[in-house]
């Protein structure tokens, strides 16, 4: 299947937090969309795959996904390699996507930081003819998005460019709140964590309203761009 935006995101439920508003606003204008989680989030204090793997199901259907899967890479302990980064390839190839989002440049979560660099170095090599890859015995195609952005996430970061979610605010939240095991959880038979706390997805509406201010709209996400971004027109702008 052919995606027209692909989510590249190291942990399920790090695109619902940093851009499932863009998400189902580009499901509901007709895009295709799908996201590619790198780990099953196996290191995480609470919850186990199992629960991951139900929560990110549960959360794929409120947003509309096309397509979701996840590749096993090994949560905390990957490395931006050869290896890898031919993993994220056939990603890339096997959904041809026209615009690619991937984690944060940086953030406290030193996983966030690294999965940006190694989608980043992905994206580039996915484009070479002579890196050759092949999924289900099939030969792969080159294949190079024609816009990549990074979703900012915990860690403030000044934003390129920012969406306008007010509309798709009430369904971002439903879609974190499908993570029942991480985010403001009453069970308290595992520890609290730094994101289980009710605090923590406040957090997150305080800065989508942060956001959406800038550009005077009420909710908004985010987003940064290591090459300088163009417009055809400017009364396209806001």
């Amino acid at each position: 299947m052919k995606l027209d935006l692909l989510v590249l995101a190291v942990h399920p439920d790090d695109a619902e937090l940093g851009c499932s508003g863009t998400i189902i606003k580009h499901i509901a204008q007709g895009k295709k969309v799908g996201i590619v989680d790198f780990t099953q989030g196996e290191l995480g204090t609470r919850g186990t795959i199992e629960t991951r793997a139900a929560e990110a199901e549960a959360s794929s259907k409120i947003m509309g996904l096309h397509a979701r899967e996840n590749i096993k890479i090994r949560d905390g302990f990957f490395k931006n390699d050869e290896q890898h980064q031919l993993e994220v390839v056939k990603m890339i190839r096997k959904y041809q996507p026209e615009i690619i989002l991937t984690n944060a440049l940086y953030d406290r979560h030193p996983d966030h930081g690294r999965a940006s660099e190694l989608a980043n170095d992905a994206i580039f090599l996915s484009g070479l003819r002579k890196v050759q890859t092949s999924l289900n015995g099939i030969e792969q195609q080159p294949w190079r998005p024609r816009l990549v952005l990074q979703y900012i996430q915990d860690t403030y970061i000044k934003p390129d460019i920012i969406v306008d979610i007010s509309g798709q605010m009430d369904q971002k939240i439903e879609a974190i709140r499908t993570f029942k095991t991480q985010f403001d959880s009453p069970d308290e038979s595992e520890p609290q964590t730094y994101i289980s706390t009710p605090g923590f997805l406040q957090s997150v509406i305080a800065r989508a309203r942060e956001m959406g201010k800038n550009i005077g709209a009420e909710y908004g996400e985010g987003f940064t761009s290591r090459k300088l971004l163009g417009v055809d027109n400017l009364f396209d702008l806001r």
